[in-house]
C-alpha cells in the first residue's frame, strides 16, 4: 500500500527530529510556556506548532523535547486522539506519546489524518503559484491576443488565441501579469518581480496562434497577459522547523493582497532567499522596524532600536526571495520590519 502524504511528512519530520536532538548541547535547556499541560488530548485541525505552544515558549523548540518511546511499534505517528505527556526529569523537558494509552490500540499505516506542521489551508494556495519572476521571465512568455468574437476580457470557460508558446505548446498553463518590483529597501537592489496570478487555461489547439480555454479565473484577462507551463499539483509538504545555520538578517518586502500590516497566518516575501541559504522550514523572528525618532531636547534624529514582535517560516524560497507564513505576533507585523536568525 503506497504511503499516505501525510504519514510520510511526519515520518520524515520524527527522522529530522532524531537529527536534531543528537546535536544540542545539553546546556540549552528549552523554556516551558506559562503553565503548561502535564497531558494533552490531540483532536482533529492540531497542527505540530499548535500544539508545541500548549507546552513550550518557543513553539518551533518542538524537536528538541520530543521523546521517541521505545514500546511502540510504529511511534511516528500522531493522531486525533492520541495523549501526549510532558515530564519533567532532569533540566530538559521531555514530550512524548503516553504508551499506557496506545497499547489496547489498533495504529495502522494507512491512515491519512496524521497531525501537520502548520494549517495547510494557510499556504496551499501560494504552493502551486510562480509568485516571483525575474526581470525578463514574464516577457518571455506565451502571451494573450484576444478571445474569440475580438473579446478582450476574459472569464471562466472564454477560449481565446495566444502567441509565443513555441512549436510544442505545454497542455496546461497558469496567466500572469506583471506586478511590481520586490526591492531591498535596505540598498535598492530589485530582487523580483512579483506576478499576479490570473487564472489557468487549457490547450485546444497548438499553432500561431494557439487556441486555449480559460478553466479557472481568479481576475479578468485580457490581451498582453502571460503564459506560463502549470506546475504539477502537489500535496502540502512537510516542513521541519529549524533556525538557519548562520546569521542572517532581511525585510519583509510585501504581503498578500498588498496588505501592509499583517497578523498570525499572513503571508508575506521577504529579503531573503537561496542566495542567502534560505530553506524551507527556517523559522526567523520578527523584528518591529521602529525608524528613527525626533529627540524632544536635542531636536535631532535618532535611531529607534527593534523590538521583536513574532515569529514566521519560511515554506517557499526563490533565488533572492523566499515566502513565509507568520505563526507568531505579539503585535501588528509591517512592511520592512526586519526578520533575522532568532
Amino acid at each position: 500500500m503506497p504511503m499516505s502524504p501525510n504519514r510520510h511528512a511526519f515520518r520524515t519530520w520524527v527522522l529530522a527530529v532524531c537529527l536534531a536532538v543528537t546535536g544540542l548541547a545539553l546546556a540549552d535547556v528549552v523554556q516551558l510556556a506559562p503553565n503548561p499541560p502535564d497531558r494533552y488530548t490531540v483532536i482533529k485541525g492540531d497542527t505540530l506548532w499548535g500544539i508545541s505552544a500548549r507546552f513550550l515558549k518557543e513553539p518551533w523548540y518542538w524537536p528538541r523535547v520530543w521523546k521517541i518511546n521505545e514500546h511502540i511499534k510504529n511511534p511516528h505517528l500522531i493522531y486525533p486522539g492520541d495523549v501526549l505527556v510532558l515530564r519533567r526529569d532532569g533540566g530538559q523537558p521531555q514530550i512524548s506519546l503516553d504508551e499506557e494509552f496506545l497499547r489496547p490500540r489498533v495504529r495502522t499505516e494507512s491512515r491519512d489524518d496524521a497531525i501537520v506542521t502548520v494549517p495547510p489551508g494557510a499556504i496551499l494556495p501560494y504552493l502551486h503559484q510562480q509568485l516571483v519572476v525575474g526581470n525578463h521571465e514574464l516577457e518571455k512568455a506565451g502571451y494573450v491576443t484576444v478571445g474569440m468574437d475580438g473579446r478582450v476580457a476574459l472569464g471562466d470557460h472564454d477560449q481565446f488565441y495566444a502567441r509565443g508558446l513555441g512549436k510544442k505548446p505545454d497542455e496546461f498553463y497558469q496567466l500572469f501579469r506583471p506586478g511590481k518590483p520586490l526591492r531591498n529597501p535596505d540598498n535598492g537592489e530589485v530582487l523580483g518581480y512579483e506576478a499576479i496570478y490570473l487564472g489557468d487555461a487549457t490547450l485546444m489547439t497548438a499553432g500561431d496562434p494557439s487556441k486555449l480555454t480559460v478553466t479557472r479565473a481568479s481576475q479578468e484577462i485580457g490581451p498582453t497577459d502571460r503564459l506560463i507551463k502549470a506546475p504539477p499539483k502537489t500535496t502540502l509538504p512537510h516542513y521541519f522547523p529549524h533556525a538557519p545555520k548562520t546569521q542572517v538578517s532581511g525585510r519583509i518586502l510585501s504581503g498578500v493582497n498588498a496588505l501592509r500590516e499583517f497578523g498570525p497566518l499572513g503571508v508575506v516575501a521577504i529579503s531573503l532567499g537561496k542566495r542567502e541559504g534560505m530553506e524551507e522550514g527556517h523559522v526567523l523572528r520578527i523584528m518591529r522596524h521602529a525608524g528613527r525618532h525626533k529627540d524632544p531636547i536635542t531636536k535631532k534624529l535618532y535611531q529607534l532600536p527593534d523590538e521583536e514582535s513574532g515569529l514566521l517560516m519560511v515554506f517557499r524560497v526563490f533565488d533572492k526571495v523566499s515566502y513565509a507564513l507568520i505563526m507568531d505576533a505579539n503585535r501588528p507585523i509591517h512592511l520592512h520590519d526586519v526578520v533575522q536568525t532568532p
